[in-house]
């Protein structure tokens, strides 16, 4: 029984040496309620919604190419 304990251990250990080491994103702190923790949202560009074509009145030639 003792050596499956062992076993386990050492696995947890290798598995958490081969994560950390090939740049996983490891965060062992625990869950985050932070409500000032950044998202990814403000450093998405916002298109107004004027700036886009419409697809209706694009050429019927640029969107065959």
């Amino acid at each position: 029984m003792w050596k499956l304990l062992v076993g386990f251990v050492v696995f947890a250990a290798l598995a958490l040496f081969v994560l950390m080491k090939g740049g996983g994103n490891i965060d062992l702190s625990g869950e985050k309620h932070d409500v000032s923790a950044p998202h990814d949202t403000a450093s998405a560009p916002v298109v107004a919604a004027s700036a886009v074509p419409d697809a209706a009145s694009a050429p019927a030639s640029a969107a065959s190419n």
